[in-house]
């Protein structure tokens, strides 16, 4: 048995669409079988069918990288919300037109060392329940899913080279991702189907250094391997209990997503030094009291190289914004992800 060690965990009667975060509470969540092996006869085809350690890394052209804008765990069952549908929508565009080999994914829930970051080495592990007060039926949720220790190793190598120290663990999916790809990647209505392998961030403010990270990382694009960043453009759950139910939008929940538009879809040139100077606006604290969820955004605009930014969609909401991005093209992009 195997333990991991989750920085945020969610406490679910404080929020009605979100959770809040006990931020420094540590707790240790063991690895178990047990759910993997529960699996409906449904999920286990779909897991079975999951690309794992294939020869087919190789693509003729770049695919682009994302940033979603994912929430809590009862985001999943907030059908209603307009996130929900953009968000599906995304992930439809992504299986129907970008049809990557595998997904290499940045979650706000995982940072591990200040100067090295953790990645996932395991072909097979438990989703990590890593919320707590929710109803029972959340602890039942299943994702069938599978890394891919040869994509991890290419992850590895690259940033090996930029003199980034990884560390190989063995780790399921955290809630920041799973929870997002339920709704994006529906197993039953629009199933991934390929590798998915979790990096960490790096457990500091540095933003710079996350881009950098990204720009390590900008040639698996080549091979067809998809980087995304799962986090929020806004969000601040200090706020989020004074807001819920009066309709109010906190002023910087609009201006911080305008400044982090604007950034984002910068000349290529231009956009490190913009989404630098980004945070240190003076909104960027009250956008994000902690940084975890907007440092996704970072490592992925680095990821980006010289292909321009475009925000998909966004939504500011209470002392939150739900923004979407995709950095680069791909064939009939627009048919599948409205911005408006």
């Amino acid at each position: 048995m195997s333990f991991i060690r989750s920085k945020y965990i969610y406490f679910a009667p404080l929020l009605a669409s979100l959770s809040i975060p006990l931020i420094y509470y540590r707790t240790a969540q063991s690895y178990t079988s047990s759910i993997w092996q529960s699996a409906t006869t449904q999920s286990t085809t779909q897991a079975s069918s999951i690309m794992s350690d294939s020869s087919h890394l190789n693509s003729p052209s770049r695919i682009p990288v994302y940033f979603l804008g994912i929430g809590g765990p009862n985001f999943m069952e907030n059908t209603d919300h307009p996130a929900y549908a953009k968000l599906a929508a995304v992930g439809r565009e992504i299986t129907t037109k970008v049809k990557p080999k595998a997904v290499v994914v940045f979650s706000a829930h995982w940072q591990a060392g200040p100067r090295k970051i953790q990645i996932n080495v395991a072909e097979t592990t438990d989703i990590i329940y890593d919320f707590y007060g929710f109803p029972p039926h959340y602890y039942e949720y299943e994702y069938p899913n599978k890394g891919s220790p040869k994509v991890a190793e290419k992850v590895i190598e690259k940033l090996a080279v930029a003199g980034i120290e990884v560390e190989r663990v063995k780790r399921g999916l955290d809630h920041g991702v799973w929870a997002g790809f339920i709704v994006a990647f529906d197993p039953k209505k629009n199933p991934l189907n390929v590798p998915i392998v979790q990096v960490s961030l790096y457990n500091n403010d540095d933003s710079d250094q996350h881009y950098r990270m990204g720009q390590a990382l900008e040639s698996l694009r080549d091979e067809g391997i998809l980087i995304v960043g799962a986090g929020m453009a806004v969000h601040n759950l200090r706020d989020f209990r004074a807001t819920r139910g009066t309709g109010q939008t906190m002023p910087y929940a609009i201006s911080f997503d305008e400044a982090l538009k604007e950034a984002a879809t910068a000349k290529p040139e231009e956009r490190q030094a913009k989404m630098s100077a980004l945070m240190t606006r003076s909104d960027a604290r009250k956008a994000h009291p902690t940084l975890e969820h907007i440092l996704p955004i970072h490592v992925i605009a680095g990821a980006a190289g010289s292909d321009l930014g475009e925000q998909l969609w966004t939504f500011p909401e209470g002392s939150l914004s739900w923004g979407q991005y995709r950095f680069g093209k791909v064939a009939a992009a627009h048919s599948s992800v409205n911005p408006s």
